[in-house]
């Protein structure tokens, strides 16, 4: 089974860790929305996130969100890779769910077909949403990352599908993973339920 992982460790430290409260100058676009509430492993409610989905950007990967999302694939599913300085992984709806056994979690998709690579002009700074794929460019499936930081390295390299508009305080309290191994967190957070706004 092939492992979905965006960049080695090291580059991932690359990336800067400074980390805002919010971001000056960033506002809702045209959406659709994707209203994540995330959960402690115990079930507690740490808040709520909102990615604004470029639609107009990454139109099959943005659908492939859509569907996951309405059809209830994405609940419960844990944040299974989460690097300090770098970005939060989630959507793994295979291997990933929070009731189950999460050792594979980052390894696993959907039943749906993998996506042909959209790449475009968006830029990976703090709060892009980009998809997760193994290392050909067209495997991206159903999970994704949110930058915690600026990562311009993936530039040009992954699908950017959204930015999050709303709940930075929520994106930067989601479980820290370990970085001796890759990002990979104990008793990980997960999304207690994702839903669409249009």
């Amino acid at each position: 089974m092939r492992e979905f992982l965006l960049v080695p460790a090291a580059l991932a430290l690359t990336a800067s860790a400074a980390m805002a409260e919010g971001l000056p100058g960033v506002s809702d676009g045209p959406g659709p929305n994707m209203v994540i509430t995330v959960a402690a492993a115990d079930g507690t409610e740490k808040g709520t996130i909102t990615l604004d989905l470029y639609e107009d950007k990454a139109p099959n990967h943005v659908a492939r969100l859509i569907e996951l999302a309405e059809s209830g694939a994405y609940d419960g599913v844990v944040f299974h890779r989460v690097i300090d300085g770098f970005m939060a992984q989630t959507g793994d709806v295979e291997f990933g769910k929070q009731d189950g056994d999460t050792a594979r979690a980052g390894m696993g998709g959907s039943d749906l077909p993998d996506l042909k690579a959209e790449f475009g002009d968006v830029s990976f700074q703090q709060g892009t949403v980009g998809m997760a794929r193994s290392q050909n460019p067209d495997s991206a499936n159903s999970q994704f990352f949110i930058d915690l930081a600026p990562a311009t390295f993936l530039d040009g390299e992954y699908t950017a599908v959204g930015q999050l508009v709303d709940g930075w305080d929520v994106l930067n309290d989601i479980k820290k993973g370990d970085p001796d191994a890759n990002g990979a967190v104990d008793d990980p957070d997960y999304m207690l339920s994702v839903t669409i706004e249009k």
